[in-house]
Parts: structure tokens; sequence; C-alpha cells
């Protein structure tokens, strides 16, 4: 399917929830304080895009292509991102509130979220291999069958990661973190 390519265009205060984003291929684009919440952006593609100060909460990205896009200072709350297009799939989230959002199956390999809150999040036999988790609530977080090597936990907070049944080789985490990866044993640290 052939897409009208907008490319270069910004964005700003646009309301997109009762209006539709136009479909079309976007490159290299932004999107400032726009509301999608609840929208329909499935069968869009999104490549080198910034999303700035923006709500897709509960927005439906079936088979969406997000390359290269930013999300920062964004809700993303319930997004069902596993039904996005896994081809080139790559995000960097920065002050974004990524709740309720199932990354189940995908390969989010070196991807970053800086400062973002991803409570109840499910990483359900996710390849979240280097993934940089900085300074990121992971409260509720599912973690099962994920591959966690080399990711960077060290300044994650209130994750419930068992190490018997996630890959968490190399991974990196603070003292406190790996305290928290014995929790689930029921022991006593004194």
């Amino acid at each position: 399917m052939n897409l009208p390519f907008i490319c270069d265009k910004t964005f700003e205060k646009q309301n997109y929830t009762h209006q539709t984003l136009p479909k079309g291929e976007y490159d290299n684009c932004q999107f400032i304080d726009c509301d999608f919440s609840d929208s329909f952006l499935s069968y869009m593609a999104f490549s080198d895009c910034e999303f700035i100060n923006c709500n897709l909460s509960a927005a439906k990205v079936k088979d969406a292509t997000f390359k290269e896009v930013s999300f920062i200072d964004c809700k993303l709350m319930g997004v069902q991102l596993q039904e996005c297009n896994p081809f080139l799939f790559s995000i960097s989230a920065k002050l974004s509130n990524f709740s309720y959002v199932s990354f189940y199956k995908m390969k989010l390999n070196a991807m970053t979220f800086e400062t973002c809150n991803l409570d109840h999040a499910d990483f359900t036999q996710t390849h979240a291999f280097q993934v940089n988790f900085n300074d990121c609530s992971l409260a509720h977080a599912i973690f099962d069958n994920t591959n966690l090597e080399k990711a960077d936990l060290q300044t994650a907070t209130n994750f419930n990661i068992h190490p018997e049944r996630n890959k968490i080789k190399q991974a990196k985490f603070s003292v406190e973190g790996a305290l928290l990866l014995l929790e689930n044993y029921q022991i006593i640290i004194n």
C-alpha cells in the first residue's frame, strides 16, 4: 500500500481524537503538544520523528512503523506496541509514561528509556538486550522469559525480576537493585 509521503513538517497543538491524522509515511516530522489518545495510527509509518509532550494513550498501532522515533514528555499509557510492525522498530523515550504498555515478544535491543514510568508494562518474552532503563520506575512490570542480558538497570527502581525465569547475564544493577533480585527468595539479609 503506497501512502502519501510527508517530510520535514511540524504538527503543533493538534487534536486527533476525533479527526484522525491523515494516513501517510511521516519522515523527520515533529509532533508537539498533540493529542492522539484513543486514535488510529494503524498502518502508518513514522521514521526519524519526534513526539514532544503528546498524549498517545490507548492509540491503536496495528502494523504501524516506528523507526528511530523519539518520545519526549509523552503519555503512551495502555498502547499495545507489540502490534506494531517489528521491522526496524526503534524508539527512545525520555520523561514519558509507558504504564500498561505491552512490549510482548518485541525486540528492543539497545533502546533507551530515560526517566520514564514503565509501571505495569509487559516485557514477557521481550528481547531487551542492552536496553538502558535510566532512572525508570518498573513497579509491577512483568518480566517473564525476558532477555535482559547487558541491560542497564542501575538507576531503575521498583522492579521485580526473577533471575531463574529471565536472562540477566552481564546486566547492570545497583547494590539496592541486586537486593531486589533476592526479594523473591524470602531470605533475610542483615
